[in-house]
């Protein structure tokens, strides 16, 4: 059971980015990429760019929550990557 719950415990553990609580369960997809974008840029312990970091962490979240995304928050959330782009002009 304990290797079920590892992407839990990387999202709550992980060290690379100070997350908001919540931010991937937000409404509004620019707010998330703001928040992901800040705790980027503010990182000292992550290993790439503040970009990758911060859509690498995004991804990682809509990946494992898989099945129990449901389709709202799963659009919110692909819109946020677009955002987060956006924010990193690319």
């Amino acid at each position: 059971m304990a290797n079920k719950k590892w992407s839990a415990k990387v999202t709550r553990e992980s060290h690379a980015l100070a997350l908001e609580e919540g931010v991937f369960t937000w409404d509004d997809p620019k707010r998330i990429a703001m928040s992901l974008k800040k705790s980027a840029d503010e990182s000292t312990q992550r290993k790439g760019t503040p970009f990758r970091s911060a859509m690498s962490m995004l991804v990682f979240y809509i990946n494992r929550a898989g099945e129990k995304l449901n389709a709202e928050q799963r659009q919110v959330l692909e819109e946020a990557k677009i955002e987060l782009r956006k924010l990193y002009g690319r």
